[in-house]
């Protein structure tokens, strides 16, 4: 059963470079869809369409009760979740070849197709199709990425595939510059992965990929600088921005107002053609996130827009959240902003699939948006 959060009606301003057209209604109503039957949930699923039904796969979390500060270690799912227009709960329909989750996921022609990742031990340059049909879930192997890649982003425009950033090995100390891309128009026999260009900006993982009108845009991340006096690469937190167009390259944007590392992604295209990042990590409670442990009040909740024909970003809202008693024992009562979950698109609504809620906890529920044009 749905339950409906809230709805708002927000006017969005579009400037044209010619001056100022009338403020554009749009509605916004948000849900919460039945949740992914898991009692902890998880982060870092890929996530799609297939058969008409949404498809959410693999992943990883903590079990139940624990924390990683508390001697939890990361478990890895493989399992495939599916849940059908107007079903009031997910089925669990078969499994991944490999527990594993953190690579990138999109959604081609009623094809999910999942783009490396990890599990405990390695990074993997797999890809796969998963189709689900009939009630059967059938997985194929695809052209491999030219390395191994996770905590990536990447989307379909068009028929291409993009796919930046992230990291190689579990032991990077630096972020990848890789710059991926596979044509899906060409004949399956004559697929392959180009390396392309990379943006004229640091290296990053946890960046949110888009695409507007045909380019692609890479937004945000966090940079990797090794410490010596740490075991522990340092996180830089960005905030700058890039459009890729075919056949032209790279130029840089307008930057974000601060950094929405880990946001969901990709972001979402909106019905005036503005790009739209929800949530994120800005990064100011980074150093600070071990000690509070759980007391962490949670990631950023802010909807930030980019206006690609003025080249600016403005504030656009937040997401829902609502804290019930004691989140910090029982996060999953509560209504949270989840980063390191892959969106996607599902009858026209804008689905954030579970997540991670604050450092080290994940949730089972699952977001949903519609954004609708007056």
């Amino acid at each position: 059963m749905k339950h409906l959060i809230n709805t708002v009606n927000m006017m969005i301003l579009l400037t044209m470079t010619n001056g100022c057209v009338p403020p554009r209604a749009v509605d916004v109503q948000w849900d919460n869809l039945p949740s992914v039957p898991d009692p902890v949930g998880f982060a870092g699923a890929y996530a799609g369409v297939s058969g008409g039904s949404l498809v959410v796969a693999g992943g990883a979390n903590f079990p139940e009760g624990t924390r990683p500060w508390s001697g939890g270690v990361k478990q890895w799912s493989d399992h495939v979740f599916v849940l059908g227009e107007g079903s009031g709960q997910w089925t669990q329909v078969g499994a991944l070849p490999r527990p594993m989750g953190y690579g990138a996921s999109v959604t081609w022609r009623d094809t999910v197709i999942i783009i490396g990742g990890a599990d405990q031990h390695r990074h993997y340059a797999d890809v796969f199709a998963m189709r689900y049909a009939d009630g059967a879930l059938q997985i194929s192997p695809m052209p491999a990425l030219p390395a191994p890649i996770a905590h990536t982003c990447g989307v379909l425009v068009g028929d291409v595939i993009y796919v930046a950033g992230g990291l190689s090995s579990p032991n990077d100390t630096v972020a990848s510059a890789a710059f991926f891309a596979l044509d899906l128009s060409k004949p399956a026999d004559e697929r392959q992965w180009e390396v392309r260009e990379s943006w004229p900006g640091a290296p990053r993982m946890l960046a949110v990929a888009g695409s507007v009108d045909g380019d692609f845009y890479l937004l945000s991340g966090v940079s990797l600088q090794a410490d010596a006096a740490d075991a522990v690469p340092v996180r830089s937190y960005l905030s700058d921005a890039f459009r890729y167009r075919p056949g032209v390259g790279w130029t840089a944007i307008a930057g974000l107002p601060h950094a929405v590392a880990a946001a969901p992604s990709p972001a979402l295209t909106g019905p005036h053609g503005q790009l739209l990042v929800f949530g994120g990590d800005d990064g100011r409670l980074a150093r600070q996130a071990s000690p509070m442990k759980d007391a962490h009040p949670g990631f950023s909740s802010g909807i930030q827009a980019y206006n690609p024909l003025t080249n600016q970003w403005a504030a656009d809202g937040t997401l829902p959240v609502d804290k019930q008693a004691n989140p910090e024992t029982d996060p999953n009562a509560s209504t949270w902003a989840p980063v390191t979950t892959a969106a996607v698109l599902w009858n026209n609504r804008y689905v954030l699939p579970m997540g991670e809620v604050r450092p080290g906890v994940r949730t089972n529920r699952v977001l949903a948006v519609k954004y609708e044009a007056k």
